[in-house]
């Protein structure tokens, strides 16, 4: 297929083909990292801005070095030292960085929708990378494209996601990459954090861990989000951790072949034992090392990347 999208703001909006298109992307960019350095140069003479409100380590680096990779020159947005902290709305910096000449903006911000509010006010492909508790598309794609490297088709694959999926931007973004892929999901968690509305995006809703668990061949874990919560949701991180952490016994219920997964940052010790964090069935790091090239897929094809032009 063609790729003909100039933004990426969720992945609600794309389709399986369109998701299929980033992952096959992805694998190229991921094979050609391993040969010899500086050989892919897809956005020479491009500059992209890391426009970032919110803290980030993971996602910052990861798009930093993804157009690093690809040829571009990065620019990190610093907020503490910007004319944010002197009032500038956000148009108003994103029109300026614009002006400056910018080819890209990656945004992560936590307000709900201003990834959005800039793709319909600037003229150059903006990237959301977390807005709010709304979406946090490539690392939806990055899960996905993991779990797709050890499991193949995930038709019918049993995934439990489990922890502060209300609060949960990385939880939603898997939903809807997922539940296209054909998976079977389940969100699992107190009934605080894991309403019962959430079955509105065709995922089954659980609140018992050990059937939730049961079988699964996926198990993504998620950390409380308390700088998005108004109120505690629950009495205390001891007791989310004896109700549902996930340590030695309870990975017993998985699927003897499962994958453990976790977005990070990790809370090692409330969602999950640091024996499991690190052992054979982990595929965190796994996931950040995938994450470098899903963000080259997304730059190259957003910009405006063809086939043809794939190393």
């Amino acid at each position: 297929m063609t790729w003909t999208r100039k933004h990426l703001l969720a992945l609600e909006e794309l389709s399986l083909g369109e998701i299929d298109h980033i992952h096959a992307t992805a694998r190229v960019f991921k094979k050609a990292l391993s040969g010899p350095p500086g050989k892919l140069s897809a956005l020479r003479g491009k500059t992209l801005v890391n426009l970032f409100l919110e803290p980030s380590t993971r996602t910052r680096i990861s798009f930093e070095m993804a157009a690093k990779r690809l040829g571009a020159d990065t620019i990190a947005f610093d907020a503490a030292r910007s004319s944010t902290t002197k009032g500038e709305s956000l148009r108003d910096t994103a029109e300026n960085i614009q002006a400056l000449k910018a080819d890209m903006i990656v945004i992560r911000h936590s307000a709900s929708g201003a990834p959005l509010y800039l793709s319909n006010i600037l003229g150059i492909p903006v990237i959301n990378a977390g807005d709010g508790a709304h979406a946090h598309p490539t690392q939806g794609l990055l899960d996905t494209f993991t779990m797709r490297e050890r499991l193949g088709s995930m038709r019918g694959r049993k995934v439990a996601i489990l922890g502060d999926i209300l609060f949960s931007r990385v939880a939603r973004s898997n939903i809807h990459a997922l539940t296209k892929m054909g998976a079977a999901v389940t969100v699992v968690g107190p009934s605080t954090l894991v309403p019962e509305t959430l079955a509105d995006l065709g995922v089954t809703v659980s609140h018992d861990l050990k059937s939730a668990l049961r079988d699964a061949e996926v198990v993504m874990l998620l950390r409380i989000q308390h700088e998005r919560q108004a109120a505690g949701m629950f009495p205390s991180l001891g007791e989310y951790t004896a109700l549902f952490g996930l340590n030695k016994e309870r990975a017993s219920w998985l699927h003897p072949k499962a994958i453990i997964m976790h977005p990070g940052p990790i809370n090692r010790g409330v969602e999950i034992d640091s024996d499991l964090a690190d052992g054979d069935r982990s595929v965190i790091l796994e996931q950040v090392t995938n994450g470098i090239a899903v963000r080259m897929a997304v730059l190259f094809l957003c910009a405006g990347g063809q086939k043809k032009n794939l190393p």
